[in-house]
Parts: structure tokens; C-alpha cells; sequence
């Protein structure tokens, strides 16, 4: 089974540990969170997720971070091997959908968060709903 880990900016990492753990109180053991601070190396940032690769002690690893090419994704990508896959533009969804599918080989897992990230997106207007807002 692959773990975990989100790589984000601080606090967002933890809080979406958070968010994860109010829905699936299992998960913490499964799920590793690296805040990233304003003064934080490429190399410390890298350091401590490779440290935390370690003592999760899964054989492959889905990597979730922020924003694409920040200081976490860039980290992120000094970790990609054929046991770690990164991918970037972590939100709620796509973390849930990766925790209901966590026992998927990690290629099949990486596409289901990629999948429950993008259908978390969608504009919520009037025209795009069934609801109605007026009395």
C-alpha cells in the first residue's frame, strides 16, 4: 500500500492532515504532512520529506503538494523515482479520493487523486445548478 505525503505551504499541509483525519480518523498512519516555511531551503525542504519517506516506511509513495513550481513542488520533484510520483494542486477531494483508495498500486492511485482533485472543481452558479437561491 503507498503512502502519503503532502507537501505544502505552511499551515495548509497540516490542515488538510486536518481535513483528512476528521473524515478518515484511520488515516494518520497512512498520511504524512511537511509545512514548508518562508525560510526553508530546496535542500531542507528535501531533507525532511525524504526523512519522512523513511519513517512512514512504504515501499512507494504518492507525493501531493500546492502549487506548481513553489519552493514544495520544486522539493517534490527531487523526490520522483519509479516508487515516488508527485503531483500538484492538492485540495480536499483529491486527498479524500486518495485515502479511499490507498490500497491501489501507486500508478492507479496518483490517476484517482488526479480524477477526485479535478471533478472537486467546478463553478457554482446559478446556471450550473439545480438549486435556487430565490424564494
Amino acid at each position: 500500500m503507498p503512502g502519503l505525503l503532502v507537501i505544502a505551504h505552511a499551515p495548509l499541509a497540516s490542515a488538510l492532515k486536518a481535513v483528512a483525519e476528521h473524515t478518515f480518523p484511520q488515516c494518520a498512519a497512512q498520511l504524512s504532512v511537511l509545512d514548508v516555511m518562508p525560510d526553508m531551503s530546496q535542500d531542507m525542504i528535501e531533507a525532511q520529506a525524504r526523512a519522512l519517506l523513511v519513517a512512514a516506511g512504504h515501499a512507494e509513495c504518492l507525493v501531493l503538494t500546492d502549487v506548481f513550481g513553489a519552493s514544495p513542488h520544486n522539493a517534490a520533484l527531487r523526490l520522483r523515482s519509479d516508487t515516488v510520483q508527485v503531483l500538484c494542486g492538492v485540495n480536499a477531494p483529491m486527498l479524500w479520493r486518495s485515502l479511499c483508495y490507498a490500497c491501489e498500486p501507486l500508478a492507479v492511485l496518483a490517476q484517482r487523486a488526479l480524477e477526485g482533485g479535478t471533478a472537486g472543481i467546478m463553478l457554482c452558479n446559478e446556471s450550473s445548478s439545480n438549486f435556487s437561491s430565490k424564494p
